[in-house]
């Protein structure tokens, strides 16, 4: 049975080959099976937002902050995906969150 990570990669090399609707396709399917993947819901926000499907890289990212509520890069790319979609006050509290996080 393939790990997580290899679904995870397997999904990278569809985003490698400009197949990247297929790639949120793939990555999906793995965090219906494994929910506390951070990895994979961090790059789910980052590909949506690619694809210009904001919606969803919003709710991607905003799974990535609770899984990783102490990281601040979570919270930046959160306010990217925010940004990106428009929501600036919500922009701008995940940046200060992110700030928060990092001592300044």
């Amino acid at each position: 049975m393939e790990t997580r990570e290899d679904r995870y990669a397997a999904a990278e090399s569809l985003k490698d080959a400009g197949k990247l609707a297929e790639a949120v396709t793939s990555l999906e399917a793995v965090v219906t099976d494994h929910p506390d993947f951070s990895l994979a819901y961090s790059a789910l926000a980052a590909w949506c937002t690619r694809l210009e499907r904001h919606d969803d890289a919003v709710r991607h990212a905003r799974r990535v902050v609770e899984l990783e509520p102490n990281d601040p890069f979570s919270y930046t790319a959160l306010s990217v995906a925010c940004m990106r979609g428009g929501r600036i006050a919500e922009a701008e509290d995940a940046l200060a969150r992110s700030r928060t996080l990092q001592g300044g």
